[in-house]
């Protein structure tokens, strides 16, 4: 057996030991109480970061089958995004994304008590703005990504107790429970749910749309404040290769479990968080990950110098492992009277790795969001953000190399940072437009990567205008 495979036989046994250790807890922690707490564990849409259980729609989509458990979803997701100025070119494109899924309970179709499946699948078209035009970290659609149609995520999920022990099973993504906060839902670009520090230092970008990964998520709420949760991956779900990770994987069916394993772990405490309290509502959870793959230095060959020295062998050094950390805070700031969710709330993220094996080593988000202030329009919203990632010290000195013994104008990385405001209003239950705004600073940190058919390119500033209309049926 290969290590890698024996690394990762070993994570999954440690896993199925927790999940073990999870049933014992349940046994003993599971009580007949009535859960006080918000919808915040409830499953969210991954296009409106909404709850899936019971989200306002147009009311179109015939279900039958409700009676017997069984619940149908579909959304449409399109935008027309543009950028006036910065990046490679300046365009347009329309993109679309179509999302069905299903919800069983299969407690009510079959008695299987508190046992749950989901399944969900994007038919995906039209052009990628940050793909074609700007070549940038923050990609500024969240529905970005290769025309095709793919299966997203088909899990069983199992609970023990009042909600105190949940545990998923299959093919899953990350970005809707880890480094998430409710305060990001208004916003458009991909960043704000799964941050950029993870898409681009985690093989095929992480378990996130539009590529979930095999694996498993155990959910403890030790208390109605405190939840412990701990997932396990498959550490590729595209599996290694040149090109683009969603072309290796283009229809979602790879279900790889042999590649080395992603680990993440998050500790969560909230306040204020029982319906009808009349304090105002926060959180704060701590988390990190582990990889237990190759991966290349920024700056080193594999024959000890840099990649930028004409006797370099032209690969990179590969390096054993990768960790990264994150913490993430959000407090309501406003409440308005009478209500739970409508008000004002701030969010502050952060996340970190090592700089020698990762493209980002620092990034920080924060933003405010508005919602419901106006009776007169109690679902609309409001929000601006700012994020920042810092391109690692390493990936810089190659530039400096690339400076030194290539060409003297080449440009040295430094930051790509975020500023965007966007509006969601609501025509009608299920019906909403989002006009937005995307400024991006220093787009690929100020240039192209050292590699390709654009290596060296200094990228401009990004104005970026788009509109979004989503339609639940």
């Amino acid at each position: 057996m290969s290590k890698p495979e024996l690394i990762s036989t070993r994570a999954f046994g440690v896993f199925a030991a927790v999940v073990v250790g999870g049933y014992l807890l349940a046994a003993v922690q599971a009580l007949a109480q009535e859960d006080k707490k918000t919808d915040d564990d409830k499953p969210a849409d991954p296009d409106t970061g909404e709850s899936t259980v019971e989200e306002k729609t147009l009311g179109l989509l015939p279900n039958p089958l409700q009676k017997y458990g069984v619940k149908f979803a579909a959304t449409y997701i399109g935008e027309e995004l543009g950028n006036a100025s910065g990046g490679v070119r300046q365009g347009a494109v329309y993109e679309g994304r179509l999302n069905l899924a299903v919800d069983v309970d299969l407690d009510k179709l079959a008695g299987l008590d508190k046992l749950t499946f989901h399944a969900n699948m994007f038919q995906i078209h039209g052009g990628g703005l940050s793909r074609d035009n700007l070549q940038n970290f923050f990609v500024v659609s969240g529905i970005e990504a290769l025309p095709s149609t793919r299966l997203y995520e088909a899990y069983f999920e199992k609970q023990w107790g009042e909600k105190k022990v949940s545990l998923k099973l299959g093919q899953l993504a990350a970005d809707s429970e880890f480094i998430n906060t409710k305060y990001t839902d208004v916003f458009t670009n991909a960043s704000m749910g799964w941050p950029a520090i993870t898409s681009l230092d985690l093989p095929s970008g992480g378990p996130s749309p539009p590529l979930a990964a095999m694996g498993a998520r155990l959910l403890v709420n030790v208390t109605d404040q405190l939840a412990v949760l701990g997932g396990i991956f498959d550490g590729d779900q595209a599996g290694p290769g040149p090109g683009d990770p969603q072309q290796r994987n283009r229809y979602g069916i790879n279900f790889r479990v042999n590649d080395p394993p992603l680990l993440l772990g998050q500790v969560q405490y909230a306040w204020n968080n029982k319906k009808g309290d009349p304090n105002l509502a926060g959180q704060i959870k701590f988390g990190g990950w582990r990889h237990f793959g190759a991966f290349a230095d920024q700056r080193l060959a594999s024959n000890g110098i840099s990649l930028a020295a004409p006797a370099s062998s032209g690969e990179p050094m590969l390096l054993s492992g990768d960790i990264g950390g994150w913490i993430v805070f959000e407090q309501q700031i406003y409440r308005v009277p009478q209500s739970d969710d409508r008000g004002i709330g701030v969010f502050i993220r952060a996340s970190g790795a090592p700089a020698d094996r990762n493209l980002i080593d620092l990034y920080a988000d924060g933003g405010v969001e508005f919602v419901g202030l106006d009776e007169r329009r109690p679902d609309d919203k409001f929000g601006i953000a700012a994020g920042y990632a810092h391109v690692s010290k390493r990936a810089q000195t190659l530039d400096a190399d690339f400076r030194a013994l290539v060409a003297p104008d080449w440009p040295v990385r430094s930051f790509e940072g975020l500023l965007t405001a966007v509006y969601q209003y609501q025509i009608r239950d299920g019906w909403t437009v989002q006009p937005n705004f995307q400024y991006i600073i220093h787009p690929g940190g100020g240039a192209t990567l050292p590699s390709g058919p654009l290596a060296g390119k200094v990228l401009g500033n990004a104005s970026v205008f788009g509109l979004r209309t989503t339609l639940k049926f």
